[in-house]
């Protein structure tokens, strides 16, 4: 599953919702939650039926961000069953006897709805949970983690720069790929979306970790993302060449350009090339 880009979206504008399928974005998150005030959540939550629509019809994945209190948690994550996401983020992500309670009601709705399961993508945002999100990653639903990187600084009483969020970034992106789940994430806040140079180098870095994608807060950020988690042209020809060579050679290690090429270099080249 391709999801380099992932635009967040208020789920309370109509100006932003009518434009998000023009983005180019593999998935548009409507977010409930830090970007709607107050008074709009509930209407939000009412219009979702056409968000989902309006933001997915040129083929992204539409998640929705849904709120973390216990009051609004249910409600929205039924509205966005209901409304055909394909995922929530789930803020403030700690505890999985939380998933559970989501599960069974969720399960009632898909029941209903006849539709697949709606995946999870939990966002680790508190030392605590950083450090707890093993159960979190292994619950069925979840199809990837992420840290959240301003309220983690906030928890930390830090500030949100890249040398405080490097290490719990990495470590809850460890726990994702410890248990083969998709990691989402840049090294650093996604808040300074002006700073394109920053976060070119900053995406280029996260793929190199091994990162899958990450989100945005603005759609100029999304092409960069596009690029950056993609392969480029000289990857997909290294890659070709290693397989074509261990194909022909058919041998576990052989040498290729001066280099040692055995079966954990030739399983990257074919991960490279199922990423084009």
């Amino acid at each position: 599953m391709k999801l380099r880009s992932l635009l967040y979206v208020p789920a309370s504008s109509e100006r932003f919702i009518s434009r998000a399928h023009e983005r180019s974005a593999d998935a548009i998150i409507l977010d409930l939650e830090d970007s709607v005030v107050e008074a709009d959540k509930d209407g939000a939550r009412k219009n979702l039926a056409d968000a989902v629509a309006s933001v997915g019809r040129n083929g992204a994945r539409v998640f929705v961000r849904i709120n973390s209190e216990p009051e609004r948690r249910h409600l929205d994550a039924e509205a966005a069953c209901r409304a055909g996401a394909f995922g929530l983020f789930i803020p403030k992500a700690h505890e999985v006897e939380d998933f559970w309670a989501l599960d069974e009601l969720l399960e009632r709705v898909e029941r209903q709805a006849g539709r697949n399961a709606i995946r999870f993508v939990p966002l680790i945002e508190t030392p605590a949970s950083m450090l707890a999100a093993t159960p979190l990653a292994r619950f069925e639903r979840v199809l990837g983690l992420a840290c959240g990187g301003e309220d983690m600084a906030l928890a930390l009483g830090a500030q949100p720069l890249p040398e405080v969020l490097h290490l719990p970034k990495l470590l809850v992106h460890y726990t994702a790929k410890a248990e083969g789940k998709l990691s989402f994430g840049l090294l650093r806040s996604i808040a300074d979306y002006s700073d394109i140079a920053g976060i070119e180098a900053a995406a280029a870095e996260a793929r190199r970790h091994g990162f899958d994608g990450a989100t945005c807060v603005h759609p100029a950020v999304v092409p960069v993302l596009n690029a950056a988690f993609s392969p480029s042209a000289e990857e997909i020809a290294w890659a070709e060449r290693v397989v074509a060579a261990a194909a022909e050679t058919g041998q576990g290690a052989f040498s290729l350009d001066g280099k040692m090429i055995d079966a954990p270099v030739i399983a990257r080249a074919r991960a490279v090339l199922a990423k084009r």
